[in-house]
């Protein structure tokens, strides 16, 4: 529930729904563990042995080899609406 002090401006109001907004979409998100930039769509991350995630750009700074790789898909991949084919009558 937003917590508003009864003296609080309309350009007050809005900075402070903004910054839960912002704060509320890059909760979500992964991040490089190098640089802290959030890998881009069809952009390759790479998976090392403590867990850490780096993007493609701040790969060639590590020197051990990545335990997996993976591309970075749409947050809707999977629960698209997708054309069922039609049965035989």
């Amino acid at each position: 529930m937003l917590r508003i002090p009864a003296a609080l401006s309309e350009d007050d109001l809005e900075r402070q729904l903004l910054r839960r907004s912002v704060g509320a979409l890059t909760a979500g998100r992964h991040e490089c563990a190098d640089c802290g930039r959030t890998p881009l769509v069809g952009e390759h991350v790479h998976r090392y042995q403590r867990g850490d995630v780096v993007c493609e750009l701040c790969r060639s700074g590590r020197r051990a080899a990545p335990v997996s790789s993976d591309l970075v898909r749409h947050f809707e991949r999977g629960q698209t609406v997708r054309r069922r084919p039609r049965l035989a009558a």
